[in-house]
């Protein structure tokens, strides 16, 4: 009988494409403080790999664990779930 390993999926936000067909997502979750019972935000960065697609710097997507691509891309790229939102005014106004 063969065992499949289940896959972790995470929703995340683009913060980088500076690398050929690698994306570093970054990804918020809240858990509960152990001691304070307070809900605390944890991100955490992530490197994911796509093939096709054009990804820019503040799209959503979601990525899922695959087999190692290398020695730190360990996740794939499966949806983008929304673009950048732009913004109408200028930064310097």
């Amino acid at each position: 009988m063969i065992k499949t390993k289940i896959k972790r999926n995470f929703t995340g936000t683009v913060v980088s494409n500076k690398m050929t067909k690698t994306l570093v997502v970054l990804v918020e979750r809240f858990r509960k403080h152990p001691k304070y019972q307070k809900r605390v935000k944890y991100s955490k960065r992530f490197k994911a790999h796509y093939d096709q697609g054009d990804y820019q710097v503040g799209d959503k997507v979601i990525i899922e664990e695959t087999r190692p691509y290398s020695k730190e891309v360990k996740w794939q790229v499966i949806q983008k779930i929304e673009n950048k939102k732009y913004d109408s005014t200028p930064d310097n106004a």
